[in-house]
C-alpha cells in the first residue's frame, strides 16, 4: 500500500464497511486486528463469530488518542502516565469504563473495565481518524491459534469472514501489545507483550504486581492455552527428537539439529527484537511442515518474558 492515494481509497472503504457493521483486518505495529465498530453490537458479536472466540473473553478497544481514550474510559493516575509515556504504541491499559461509553457490552464481555490502546501503525490511525470512532480489533486470526502478522495470515485463518483486509506488508513488531491492569489501584501485568515489563517498571517505578486469579479472563491473551499452532510444542529443547521442526534462536543450536524437518531460526544473531517480529511466521512456517515443533531456550528477559508467554500457552494442554 505504498501509493498515497491506493492508500487513501483502501482506508476509505475500509471505513465505510465499518460503518456498515462489517469486519475489517487492519495492521498494526503488533499483528493484524479483525475490526468492527466497538460501538455498534451486532459487528462486535460478529467477531466472536468469526473468530470462533467465547463471549467471556474481552476485547481490546482501539482509538485515535489519549483524548479519544478517555471519552469511553477513566485514564488517570498511573494510566495516564503509562499512556503518556507509551501512547501510540504497543501498550493496552485495563482501566474503568467510562459511564455512558459508545462501546458495546460485548466488547468489554460486560465487566465495568475497558482493555484500550492507542496504535501507533499508519495505516490503523488513517483508519481510526477516518471511521472517527473507537474501533474493537482482537488479532484477526481463529481463537487460540497463531496470532497473524501478515495479511496472507489473515485470509488463510479467515477468509471471507472478513470484508476487507487492509494489506500493509509484515507488521514491524510481530507481538501483541503488552497488557496492564490499572483498575483495582494496584498495577499488573496481564499480558507480556511488545513493550517490555523493565521500561513500564522505569515510568511507574515500581515493580508490577502479578495478576489476580480469575474464573473468567479480564483481558485478552489470558488463557491458558492460546497462540497454538496444530502441531504439538515441546520447549526449552536440548535435543531434537526424529520428526520434529526446531525453532531456534541464536548461534548454538540444539544436539540433533542437522535432522530436524525444518528449521526456523528467530534471530541467529540472539537479539530479541528480531526474534519476537519473526516469531509468529516462524511458528506457522514450521506447523506447516511438521506435527511436532522443538523450541530452543529463549532468554526470559526483555521482550523474551512475552516470547516464552506465548510458548507457554502454545506449548499447554489444547481444550
Amino acid at each position: 500500500m505504498a501509493d498515497e492515494s491506493v492508500r487513501a481509497g483502501a482506508v476509505a472503504a475500509a471505513a465505510e464497511a465499518l460503518r456498515r457493521g462489517d469486519l475489517v483486518a487492519m495492521p498494526t505495529e503488533t499483528v493484524y486486528g479483525l475490526a468492527a465498530a466497538a460501538g455498534d453490537a451486532r459487528a462486535v458479536g460478529a467477531i466472536f463469530l468469526a473468530k470462533g472466540r467465547p463471549r467471556f473473553n474481552p476485547l481490546i478497544v482501539h482509538v485515535a488518542s489519549l483524548a479519544a481514550a478517555e471519552a469511553i474510559a477513566i485514564v488517570g493516575g498511573e494510566a495516564e502516565r503509562l499512556a503518556r509515556a507509551f501512547w501510540p504504541g504497543p501498550l493496552s491499559v485495563v482501566v474503568p469504563r467510562r459511564p455512558g461509553a459508545a462501546v458495546s457490552d460485548l466488547a468489554t464481555a460486560g465487566l465495568d473495565t475497558i482493555a484500550v490502546r492507542v496504535p501507533s501503525h499508519p495505516v490503523a490511525q488513517d483508519l481510526l481518524a477516518a471511521f472517527a470512532g473507537p474501533i474493537a480489533a482482537p488479532s484477526a486470526n481463529r481463537t487460540g491459534h497463531v496470532s497473524p502478522t501478515t495479511a496472507a495470515h489473515v485470509v488463510a485463518d479467515l477468509g471471507d469472514r472478513v470484508s476487507i483486509v487492509l494489506d500493509a506488508g509484515p507488521t514491524p513488531l510481530g507481538l501483541e501489545s503488552t497488557i496492564v491492569g490499572l483498575a483495582d489501584g494496584e498495577a499488573r501485568l496481564l499480558r507480556p507483550g511488545a513493550v517490555a515489563r523493565t521500561d513500564i517498571e522505569t515510568v511507574l517505578g515500581r515493580p508490577l504486581a502479578a495478576p489476580t486469579p480469575a474464573a473468567i479472563p479480564n483481558a485478552p491473551g489470558m488463557l491458558p492455552s492460546h497462540y497454538a499452532p496444530a502441531a504439538a510444542v515441546r520447549l526449552d529443547v536440548s535435543k531434537v527428537k526424529p520428526g520434529e521442526a526446531l525453532l531456534a534462536f541464536g548461534k548454538t543450536l540444539p544436539s540433533g539439529a542437522e535432522r530436524a524437518i525444518a528449521t526456523v531460526n528467530l534471530s541467529p544473531s540472539g537479539d530479541l527484537r528480531e526474534a519476537a517480529a519473526n516469531f509468529f511466521a516462524g511458528l506457522r512456517n514450521l506447523d506447516r511442515c511438521a506435527t511436532a515443533i522443538a523450541v530452543a531456550p529463549i532468554p526470559d528477559e526483555g521482550l523474551g518474558e512475552a516470547i516464552n508467554d506465548r510458548l507457554r500457552r502454545a506449548a499447554a494442554p489444547r481444550r
